[in-house]
C-alpha cells in the first residue's frame, strides 16, 4: 500500500456525532471526502439533512440518526442503526459538545452537570456502544479541546473540565482495548476555529487571542478534518491513546 493510499478511507464507515452543525459538518466532510460512508447523529435532525447533502456530493452514503448522546439507550440506538445499514462501524468520531462560560461563584450545579453529562459523559457511551461491535483495526477519536490543555481567558470550569477528562478517557480506554480489541483511541484537542460555538463569544475575542496562536490565524475546519482522516486511516494504525493539539501553537506560548 502506498504512503497516500494508507490515508484513504474507502467503505468503511463512520459515525460521526454532533453532525448537524460546527465541526462535525467538517469531519463528516473530510471522512466522505476520504471514501466513508458516514452516519450523521446529533439531536437537531432537520439540520443533518444539509451535512448528509454533503456527503453524497463527495460520493459516499450517508445516514440521518436522532441522537441525543447523553443517553446511553440513544447511543446503541445509533450504533444498531449503522450496523442495519451498513453491517460494521469502523471509525468513530465523538464530536458532539457543548461550551458554557460562567463565573465559578455563579455556576449553577444544573448547569455544570449538564456540560460533564453531554461532553463526557455522552462520548462514553457512544464510545462504550461502538467498542461492543468494532473490529480490531477501528479507530475512536475523541474531540477534546486546547481548554482541555491550556486556559483561553474565559470562565470554563465545566468546559475544561469536561475536555480535560477526556484525555484521561481517551488513555484508558486505549489502553482497554488495544491489545485485546485492536481498537484505536486518540483524541483531538482543536484550537481556535470559527464555528457555531465560537459565534457565542464576545465580540473581539477570538481576535483577542491572536498573541497567543504562533501561526498568527485562527484554523480552517479543513485542516482539522486532515488531522482526523490521518488519525482515522491505516496512517495512523501506530497511534493510539495520543491527544494532537491542532492549534496553530497556542499551547506551546
Amino acid at each position: 500500500m502506498t504512503v497516500l493510499k494508507k490515508f484513504r478511507l474507502d467503505d468503511k464507515v463512520v459515525i460521526v456525532t454532533g453532525a448537524s452543525s460546527g465541526l462535525g459538518v467538517a469531519f463528516a466532510r473530510a471522512c466522505a471526502e476520504a471514501g466513508a460512508d458516514i452516519v450523521l447523529a446529533a439531536r437537531r435532525v432537520d439540520k443533518l439533512a444539509d451535512t448528509a447533502d454533503l456527503v453524497k456530493a463527495a460520493g459516499r452514503h450517508a445516514v440521518t440518526v436522532g441522537t441525543d448522546i447523553t443517553s446511553p439507550e440513544q447511543c446503541q440506538a445509533m450504533v444498531d442503526a449503522a450496523m442495519a445499514e451498513f453491517g460494521r462501524v469502523d471509525v468513530l468520531v465523538n464530536n458532539a459538545g457543548v461550551g458554557t462560560a460562567y463565573p465559578a461563584t455563579r455556576e449553577t450545579p444544573e448547569q455544570f452537570r449538564a456540560v460533564i453529562d453531554l461532553n463526557l459523559n455522552g462520548a462514553y457511551w457512544a464510545a462504550q456502544a461502538c467498542g461492543r461491535v468494532m473490529k480490531p483495526g477501528s479507530a475512536i477519536v475523541n474531540i477534546s479541546s486546547i481548554i482541555g490543555l491550556t486556559t483561553a481567558g474565559l470562565p470554563q470550569a465545566a468546559y475544561s473540565a469536561s475536555k480535560a477528562a477526556l484525555v484521561g478517557l481517551t488513555r484508558d480506554l486505549a489502553q482497554q482495548w488495544g491489545s485485546r480489541k485492536g481498537i484505536r483511541v486518540n483524541a483531538l484537542a482543536p484550537g481556535f476555529f470559527e464555528s457555531e460555538m465560537t459565534e457565542q463569544y464576545a465580540d473581539g475575542y477570538l481576535a483577542s487571542m491572536a498573541p497567543r496562536i504562533v501561526l498568527g490565524r485562527t484554523g480552517d475546519p479543513a485542516e482539522l478534518g486532515a488531522t482526523l482522516v490521518w488519525l482515522a486511516s491505516d496512517a495512523g494504525a501506530y497511534v493510539t491513546g495520543q491527544t494532537i493539539a491542532v492549534d496553530g501553537g497556542v499551547t506551546i506560548t
